[in-house]
């Protein structure tokens, strides 16, 4: 069995590692390659994108890929869909891996938005300093809020003509420890904090450090994903590859 996962997060990572080991399956990692030195699975990596639907439609069909696995980011809103729409013109089967969002606990300041334009809106008038950890993408959102300072965490900087909020830049790549994040936010006078809903271990600190210390969070809730099966850890995934295995798919 020849399996795709599109890849991207420290599950798909994982997954991809677990998945080499079991005899009868080849399994092939992709990464769309936006990070510009990502952190590379074990295994058969390709980087880069497949040019839509049609260019997803054909490799699959290239390389006689028999099942797909969606472990994108949970962000990753067009790949999942172009996914969805490329395994069913492939008629092969597709699976989400997708992890669950973080839930809002006892002490946790939450205002939900439905997007970084929503979220850029709230912080107007009530918002100075403003931890900002949404990726270097969707930076151009808060540009206009030239009365805030921010501090933008990203893994990579931003393009040098890129649209950048005022304040400073922070490269760094998770998991974060809770200590640090504490740090973070006590030494910048941090009093909102603006994140997406990711889910995960990796990131989840900021999300108790802002609890423990009474701030802010602005969170930014995902978006709709595509009708299909799906999961949420890789032991789960890995399960289902096996009894596709076991049924001949």
């Amino acid at each position: 069995m020849r399996v795709l996962i599109l890849g991207g997060t420290g599950d798909a990572a994982e997954l991809m590692a677990r998945v080499s080991n079991i005899t009868g399956i080849e399994a092939i990692a992709s990464l769309a390659g936006r990070t510009r030195k990502p952190t590379l699975p074990s295994g058969k990596v390709r980087v880069g994108g497949f040019g839509g639907v049609s260019g997803l439609v054909e490799y699959l069909r290239q390389l006689q890929v028999d099942v797909l696995i969606d472990a994108t980011h949970p962000f990753a809103q067009q790949i999942s869909e172009n996914a969805a729409r490329a395994a069913q013109e492939a008629s092969i089967p597709r699976l989400m891996l997708i992890r669950r969002p973080w839930e809002r606990v006892s002490g946790d300041r939450w205002l939900e938005v439905e997007s970084n334009i929503a979220a850029a809106s709230v912080l107007e008038n009530q918002a100075k300093r403003v931890f900002l950890t949404v990726g270097r993408q969707e930076l151009s959102a808060f540009a206009y809020l030239q009365n805030i300072w921010f501090l933008m965490r990203m893994i990579d900087p931003p393009d040098a003509d890129a649209l950048v909020p005022p304040g400073m830049i922070l490269c760094d790549r998770g998991p974060f420890a809770l200590e640090d994040e504490k740090q973070i936010l006590i030494q910048h006078n941090i009093d909102t904090i603006v994140s997406k809903n990711s889910g995960g271990d990796a990131t989840y600190p900021k999300i108790i450090a802002a609890r423990e210390l009474g701030i802010q969070v602005v969170m930014v809730n995902r978006p709709a994903v595509p009708p299909g099966e799906q999961v949420a850890d890789v032991d789960s995934a890995v399960k289902w590859l096996l009894e596709k295995i076991v049924n001949g798919q």
